[in-house]
């Protein structure tokens, strides 16, 4: 089955009051993992490329320096590894551009093989980001795409995304923005933070997505809530990989108790990054003790050079970089790097599939309209 866009995805979760994860992916046997595991429990999928990780996986390891070519390279290579694991598989699979930088970013990822972008212009004049949102969806709604953008300000770090304090989603001006930008999705902010430093016992302000959905009930729009920066940052994880010489401190999420309280007040998609990551170098650390003699493995022992060297980093893409063509291609021989994309994906899984099943949409692919691109070229067109 071909790839869809976000909007059908979204519907099935909207008609039947449940959440869908959005997981964020960097290589190409971490696609492969969250593919499997939502296979296994019957999960439609959203596999999300930040705008930053198409650089990373165009072969720029300062992925902070990316330019527009390693992102359009980056963004290929993520599709066709989407492509190569989703187009066989029976649920239906998403590609999002999360935190598209501009206009640019996501018409290199549409032309890539998303099928479906988020534009960030959360951090712009009110006015500046209507408009540039609006001609994101203008790109991408007549080629089936489907566009989510941002209102408020999340505090935290998330690649690029930098803010030191949240501004709350107005309702008011989330209606206007809907009706101006037409936009089929809307992250907001009502208390969730990117990256792995929330704070203890974050509380959420659900009265803010109530009042949207209530705001835009009113005027008839049909739009769908997203949760950005609502990684859960398991404390097991966290404490498993400073037992293995890592050095993380600070590190707290948004509770699966709160999370899962959001979910009836029309929260729709929950974007999750860190957890992921914090799993991945959990089993790389995990791994290189239980194998010592790895450490002296040409291909794969300067994995563990980084990892000794940076103990408290804990995005793999600090630790990845002597496998690229892994890392981008999948390609690759032998039993140590056979271990080590393992571990990977074994991490992917635990951390994924935990959250499938919080957020309730296990046994769902069902319920999903199978729109492809093409059927929603179509419905944009019509307005249906």
């Amino acid at each position: 089955m071909p790839l869809i866009p976000l909007r059908p995805v979204l519907e099935a979760a909207e008609t039947h009051g449940y959440a869908q994860g959005a997981f964020n992916v960097n290589a190409v046997c971490q696609a492969k993992a969250v593919i499997e595991v939502h296979e296994m429990l019957r999960s439609p999928a959203i596999l999300q490329g930040a705008d930053l990780a198409n650089a990373f996986m165009g072969g720029r390891t300062d992925f902070q320096n990316g330019t527009l070519e390693d992102k359009k390279k980056g963004a290929k290579n993520i599709a066709d590894a989407v492509r190569k694991y989703g187009e066989q598989s029976p649920i239906p699979v998403v590609l999002h551009l999360d935190h598209g930088r501009d206009f640019d970013s996501c018409v290199a990822a549409i032309e890539g093989g998303y099928t479906s972008v988020m534009i960030d212009g959360s951090s712009l004049p009110y006015e500046e980001n209507v408009e540039l949102t609006r001609e994101v969806v203008k790109y991408a709604h007549p080629r089936g795409v489907s566009v989510e953008g941002e209102l408020g300000v999340l505090a935290g770090v998330e690649d690029h995304v930098f803010a030191q304090n949240s501004t709350y989603t107005n309702p008011l001006t989330a209606v206007d923005f809907l009706k101006k930008t037409g936009v089929d999705a809307l992250a907001i902010s009502y208390g969730t933070m990117h990256g792995a430093s929330k704070g203890k016992d974050v509380k959420l302000r659900r009265e803010i997505p109530i009042a949207i959905r209530e705001c835009m009930s009113h005027e008839g729009i049909r739009a769908f809530l997203v949760s950005h920066g609502s990684s859960t940052v398991p404390q097991y994880i966290v404490q498993e990989i400073n037992a293995l010489g890592g050095e993380i401190q600070n590190a707290y999420g948004i509770s699966k108790e709160e999370l899962k309280a959001a979910i009836p007040c029309g929260i729709r998609k929950i974007n999750v990054d860190t957890d992921i990551r914090l799993a991945v170098t959990r089993n790389l650390r995990e791994l290189f003790r239980d194998c010592p003699e790895l450490k002296a493995d040409p291909v794969v022992g300067p994995i563990w050079t980084l990892l000794d060297e940076k103990r408290a980093a804990f995005d793999p893409r600090a630790f990845l970089p002597p496998i690229m063509d892994t890392v981008m291609y999948g390609t690759g021989e032998g039993e140590a790097l056979a271990r080590i994309t393992g571990a990977i994906e074994r991490g992917v899984k635990e951390a994924v599939g935990t959250l499938i099943v919080e957020f309730g949409s296990v046994g769902r692919y069902p319920l999903v309209r199978m729109d492809t691109l093409e059927t929603m070229i179509r419905r944009y067109k019509e307005g249906v």
